[in-house]
């Protein structure tokens, strides 16, 4: 018998999956961090559950270490884990999380590291190549491929035959293809929020949909899908936000998957089931402007939808064509002006710093930017994050020169290291160590440095500054403008407020 078979044996857990997708914000007199239901690490959970392995899952959003992001901390919170230890990250900690694997490697050396999430895509192999304590990176979707991939561990045989892992063979890499997509998002079922005390947590997420099919140059996240969607059913979704509402009453959701709004079709006939339903909830969500006309939205809105989130990105047609978004400026200032009529809140999101983007382009998205912040719109600029998955970052990687420059990082890039200072970043020596680990391994943190920083970066970046969207600290973060990923929850006063006033303009 193995140690794996005996451990199974005995009911002690097969795997510790550790969650590392989190933000923390430090700024120079506090910290400020959000918890929020994890979703892709449950559904593993449940999947892995439901193959009859034993679960130990551990989400470090709730460490309690007063400096939780040194790799001591990470290790001290993975204390005793199971025979395989599963680290989930995204980009923004995956240097964090590569150095922390070492630490709990040292500390446990009969231990198997996979590392999986969003954050190691595209840049697997190098991992395996340069870090020999990590021993199995996973890509595709967990659900399927995880439980094979613990059978094979348990049973110590190769993995050759497990899909969706990169892994070390006589010397080299060996990729194994992802596995097939899953086309059935129900046959899921729900994540596994046994493993977690939900009320604990501030943000209370919904998946939708897995995948997009656009092909915007600047995304991370299309691409890691495949740039296919697969939708859950409406009936389904209603079911699960009426089953979070009656166990743990909770009464706002975000639909944090990019394609909620994937046709006028679909979004009545989810907004009629909840409707039904008759759920005292309310919810925000993601959407494309070429999706969204007013009937869709006013729907969406008599459905109880306070919030929608729309990926402008620039003010300049030039910009929006070069990056394949699909519509005009004209056609998102008809959309947008529509919306503040209807929502009691309106995001627009915007990037900053293309490699191609002139100062003229660069001035047309600022007017416009100011053009929503004047009807009503809050702006959530971001500087242009270079993961290794999208299509710029390929296509600037070998003839533009890269620079770290640790006094401003993309919003999406923020570690929890640095001090958010009057809005430039700062370090303390006690955490320099991670930054140099970045500088080190610049192919496979693009996301952390920039193309042309004198030239393109910082110039645009004061300009910003001049127009007040950038700030120093939490609390002067105006209600209509944020930076990027800082995106507060909806104030209950305010989504009140806001709609008894839509409620006397109708009269």
């Amino acid at each position: 018998m193995t140690s794996h078979d005996s451990h199974a044996a005995s009911g002690r857990p097969d795997i510790t999956l550790v969650n590392l997708n989190m933000l923390l914000i430090r700024y120079l007199d506090s910290i400020e961090r959000e918890l929020h239901v994890t979703l892709g690490p449950l559904y593993l959970v449940a999947a892995l559950e439901k193959a009859g392995f034993v679960v130990d899952f551990r989400d470090f959003q709730l460490s309690e270490a007063a400096e939780p992001l040194v790799p001591q901390s990470l290790a001290d919170f993975c204390r005793d884990p199971a025979p395989v230890v599963g680290l989930s990250c995204m980009a923004n900690l995956l240097p964090f999380t590569l150095l922390a694997a070492k630490e709990i490697k040292q500390r446990y050396p009969d231990r198997t590291i996979v590392l999986g999430g969003v954050g190691p895509k595209s840049v697997e192999r190098a991992i395996l190549e340069r870090f020999p304590w990590v021993d199995v990176v996973a890509h595709g979707e967990g659900e399927v491929s995880a439980p094979l991939l613990l059978a094979a561990l348990r049973s110590g045989r190769p993995l050759d035959d497990v899909p969706g892992v990169f892994f070390r063979r006589d010397g080299g890499v060996v990729e194994n293809a992802p596995p097939p997509r899953i086309e059935d998002l129900e046959s899921l079922g729900r994540p596994a929020l046994e493993h977690i005390d939900y009320g604990r947590y501030a943000g209370h997420n919904v998946i939708t949909s897995r995948g997009c099919p656009y092909e915007c140059t600047f995304c991370s996240v299309a691409p890691v899908w495949g740039r296919k969607p697969h939708f859950r059913t409406a009936a389904g979704i209603v079911a699960e936000m009426k089953e979070l509402h009656e166990r743990f009453g909770v009464s706002l959701f975000l639909f944090q998957d990019e394609f909620f709004v994937s046709s006028k079709e679909r979004v009545h006939e989810f907004c009629t089931e909840l409707e039904k339903a008759a759920i005292p909830v309310r919810w925000k969500a993601f959407a494309r402007i070429n999706l969204c006309d007013r009937e869709v939205m006013q729907h969406m809105a008599d459905a109880g939808c306070v919030e929608i989130r729309f990926g402008i990105e620039s003010g300049s047609n030039r910009i929006l064509k070069m990056t394949n978004k699909g519509f005009s400026i004209e056609d998102a200032t008809r959309v947008v002006s529509e919306a503040v009529l209807i929502f009691p809140r309106v995001d627009t999101f915007f990037i900053w710093g293309f490699p191609f983007e002139t100062m003229e382009d660069f001035h047309q998205t600022v007017f416009q930017m100011i053009g929503f912040r004047l009807i009503g719109a809050r702006i959530l600029p971001s500087l242009l994050c270079l993961l290794p998955q999208t299509d710029i970052y390929r296509e600037y990687k070998d003839k533009a020169k890269l620079t770290f420059y640790p006094g401003l990082l993309p919003e999406y890039m923020l570690t929890g290291h640095e001090i958010c200072d009057d809005g430039h970043l700062r370090t303390s020596p006690k955490h320099e160590f991670i930054f140099d680990f970045i500088r080190q391994h610049p192919d496979l943190f693009p996301g952390f440095f920039h193309i042309d920083l004198e030239s393109n970066i910082l110039p645009k970046f004061e300009i910003l500054r001049k127009h007040g969207f950038y700030a120093s600290r939490a609390s002067e973060v105006s209600e209509q403008d944020s930076c990027g990923a800082h995106s507060p929850r909806l104030d209950e006063e305010q989504v009140l407020g806001a709609l008894t006033r839509a409620r006397d303009e109708d009269r």
